[in-house]
């Protein structure tokens, strides 16, 4: 501050500022777990049962943004999410639901895409596996 001219600092309340330094953290910005009320204040859904937001994290080929949004068809819906755990070569389709504890890791070399619609609750997924939707 002190090489800027005139420089000031201003104070953010945490109610209107949700830190963003990974993609997990975008993640769940940009999910349906928050939203803005008329004062533009981060609220987080009256659907949530949980008061607290989910542990998310996304591996590594998730890391820079243009990655990340290739990987998604659109943002899963995360409002009953506990835990998400990513890891290894994964795509989501659009309209996924995400519940409880998810846990899914692609092989090495190996590829799990998540078909459109999927409803993911309490599962570890592993291997190399394409879903499908019957």
């Amino acid at each position: 501050v002190e090489c800027f001219e005139k420089a000031q600092g201003i104070n953010v309340p945490r109610s209107r500022f949700l830190p963003v330094k990974t993609t997990s953290d975008l993640f769940a910005i940009q999910s349906n777990l928050y939203s803005l009320d008329p004062s533009g204040n981060f609220i987080m859904s009256p659907r949530r049962q949980f008061s607290v937001a989910p542990h998310v994290k996304l591996g590594e080929h998730f890391q820079k943004v243009s990655s990340y949004h290739e990987r998604f068809g659109n943002i899963p819906d995360i409002v009953d999410l506990e835990h998400l755990t990513v890891s290894g070569n994964v795509t989501f389709g659009k309209n996924v639901t995400l519940r409880g504890t998810v846990i899914i890791v692609a092989n090495p070399g190996s590829q799990i895409d998540i078909p459109e619609g999927a409803i993911l609750e309490n599962k570890v997924i592993s291997g190399n596996l394409n879903i499908l939707v019957h």
